[in-house]
């Protein structure tokens, strides 16, 4: 069956770089982000890894902790990772699960028979502390994914889970956000004693929460 935002995101247990990994216990209580490349020494692959190894400090200032995946196995993703450093800068600096089986790819759905049935397509899960998927996207083989907006929406959902407003288009972290609807205004007068700007029943805008 299809995963779904809000469904439990399944554990494993599997080989990767960093050795043996059991997923739920590996992630603990941090937010964790597992993605998928199709093929080891590709070039999208080694252009995105070696970025996503240049995030770890805004990784680590989030709580977010960072898996990838391939059907290759390790031995090729260890053999790989010499030429990402070299040619990207950054070490791979995450565990990379090594699939040649398919357990992990099938679990999260990673294998798409219409676009590849051998290789993973480039899939992103966003997992809160509570193993819950809170964001899933797929991209087509030949599109490197954008990791300041994966950044950005564990910004926003960081935010959203502890204040209860929604961002808007284009949100980023400093930007007005929105009282969810479902507040009613006794609610948002103690929630938010500041005020607001109330542009219709529905919208109403107020600053960021710290």
């Amino acid at each position: 069956m299809t995963l779904q935002l809000g469904d439990p995101a399944p554990d494993f247990r599997a080989d990767t770089t960093q050795g043996l990994v059991d997923f739920h216990s590996w992630k603990r209580d941090a937010w964790a982000i597992l993605f998928s490349h199709p093929k080891d020494f590709t070039p999208v692959c080694t252009t995105e890894l070696g970025y996503v190894a240049g995030l770890v400090d805004e990784f680590v200032a989030r709580n977010v902790r960072v898996i990838g995946l391939s059907v290759d196995p390790v031995i090729d993703h260890e053999l790989w990772a010499a030429d990402i450093a070299e040619t990207q800068g950054h070490v791979v600096n995450f565990p990379m699960i090594g699939d040649p089986d398919c357990v992990v790819a099938g679990l999260y759905d990673m294998i798409h028979p219409n676009a590849d049935d051998t290789q993973t397509v480039r899939s992103v899960f966003v997992i809160d502390p509570v193993n819950r998927i809170r964001l899933i996207l797929t991209y087509p083989a030949s599109t490197g994914r954008n990791f300041e907006e994966i950044l950005r929406v564990i910004d926003s959902l960081q935010l959203t889970d502890a204040h209860q407003v929604a961002t808007p288009v284009n949100w980023k972290v400093g930007d007005d956000v929105i009282i969810l609807p479902t507040i009613d205004a006794e609610q948002a007068a103690q929630l938010f004693p500041g005020g607001w700007d109330e542009q219709r029943p529905y919208l109403r805008v107020v600053p960021q929460p710290q």
